[in-house]
């Protein structure tokens, strides 16, 4: 049995035939079209077409970066400029095959609760913390109804309410080395000072952390997963801060995503045979 599975990012849409067995057996990349909604889907269907022939397939699953509908109907993909678009149903439609789409959060969630290093865990809380926050949480290995827009949590931080990944996702570091009054231009100035020495630095690294394990510990709170996947952009330097952010959020057991670039085809994969299975 195969399926299609698609990864579409603001940068590249990339479509895969994937076996049961999780083979990715062909791929086809191109890069996503912004701006116009049309164009965008004639986009994906000749990144398919790219695959060449799609006999035997069952069913269709892929993530996207950006709010979506239990029946595939994405509300809208800021980072490509669009909005309203019925992706799955088009898909059904082209291709005369189910299809399933949910947010990359979720996607990449099912690839790691599925097929990463951490799927024997009875429950699984996926995070990405990279220019904002997004999270998934997964339950014998299939998704449950979380909000993966956690990153629009509100949280009381230097005596005000503030949405968390304002500063508490990569991009916010900047901002929170502009309060302690360090002007830098991204999380990696912020973590080449630390590695040198800068008192500064590791002061604001500090305030991050603590801000970022207050959003483990409510997640915690919540749901309680056995495992937290923790991937973005910030963990190329965990090293900086991984284990203090252990010690600020006991009771969780936090560890380094397993998939790097192929969680999205992955996951989609997943989505799709889950699907299959009922």
């Amino acid at each position: 049995m195969k399926v299609l599975s698609l990864d579409i990012g603001g940068t590249n849409t990339r479509a895969a035939i994937v076996d049961e067995e999780h083979r990715i057996l062909k791929t086809s990349v191109l890069p996503t079209v912004r701006d116009s909604k049309e164009k965008f889907l004639d986009n994906v269907k000749k990144t398919i077409e790219g695959l060449g022939s799609l006999e035997g397939l069952k069913a269709i699953g892929g993530g996207v970066p950006g709010r979506v509908r239990k029946d595939g109907y994405v509300y809208a993909l800021p980072n490509v400029g669009i909005s309203d678009i019925p992706l799955a149903a088009f898909l059904s439609q082209t291709y005369g095959l189910p299809a399933h789409i949910a947010n990359d959060a979720e996607i990449a969630a099912l690839a790691e609760a599925n097929l990463g290093a951490y799927k024997g865990a009875s429950s699984l809380y996926f995070v990405t913390v990279s220019t904002g926050v997004g999270g998934a949480l997964t339950v014998g290995g299939k998704l449950r109804e979380t909000s993966y827009e956690v990153g629009h949590s509100v949280f009381l931080y230097d005596g005000r309410y503030i949405e968390f990944e304002k500063y508490g996702s990569g991009g916010g570091i900047v901002r929170v080395a502009k309060k302690h009054g360090l002007e830098i231009e991204g999380a990696k100035d912020l973590f080449a000072l630390y590695r040198k020495g800068d008192n500064l630095a590791a002061e604001v690294l500090e305030d991050w952390v603590k801000l970022l394990a207050s959003f483990f510990n409510m997640v915690q709170k919540d749901y309680e997963p056995e495992v937290f996947a923790l991937t973005g952009g910030v963990t190329k330097s965990s090293d900086c801060f991984l284990e203090r952010l252990k010690e600020l959020t006991p009771g969780t057991d936090i560890r380094l995503c397993s998939f790097k670039e192929e969680a999205g085809l992955q996951g989609g994969a997943v989505l799709a045979f889950q699907n299959i299975q009922g």
